[in-house]
């Protein structure tokens, strides 16, 4: 169970990040700021995952997720390794979390309600078929109600393996 932590903001740098002689091109600096004056690095690894596939761009809002558990260097400004990157969109919901045998999040503020059209994923796109329970998920849900924890039907689950 990962304790992810996250950070939300407009992408303002999109820069190499050099590690070295086999890695140059494969990892990026992404510089997020989120509009009270608060600057985040995020270091994107071949290992990344990007919710949709999206290609992120300088202007677009994203939400960063980290391990909130994971050393991060004492440097301004903070630089963490980005383990989920999802660029905003109007029309949907995102959440990261572990969520437990009733779909509830560790944060308790989502429950889950599988139904027969939401897609159950790997990261590689395959069909997973257990049940999602007790794991690390990515969520994707539109609508919610209003009620703690707030309950959604949601569109599609990528699971964390």
């Amino acid at each position: 169970m990962t304790n992810f932590y996250s950070f939300q903001g407009t992408v303002t740098i999109i820069n190499d990040f050099n590690i070295g002689q086999n890695g140059d091109g494969c990892y990026k600096l992404i510089t997020v700021e989120n509009g009270m004056g608060t600057v985040v690095n995020f270091v994107v690894t071949p290992n990344t995952y990007f919710v949709d596939h999206a290609i992120v761009a300088v202007g677009d809002r994203i939400t960063g997720y980290y391990d909130g558990d994971a050393p991060a260097p004492l440097i301004y400004p903070t630089q963490y390794r980005a383990l989920i990157i999802v660029k905003d969109h109007p029309s949907q919901n995102v959440k990261v979390d572990f969520f437990n045998r009733q779909l509830v999040s560790k944060d308790g503020r989502l429950q889950l309600n599988l139904s027969s059209y939401t897609q159950i994923l790997l990261t590689n796109g395959q069909p997973f078929s257990r049940n999602p329970a007790n794991r690390d998920l990515i969520v994707i849900y539109g609508p919610s109600t209003k009620s703690i924890p707030a309950q959604t039907t949601p569109y599609r689950i990528i699971v964390l393996c």
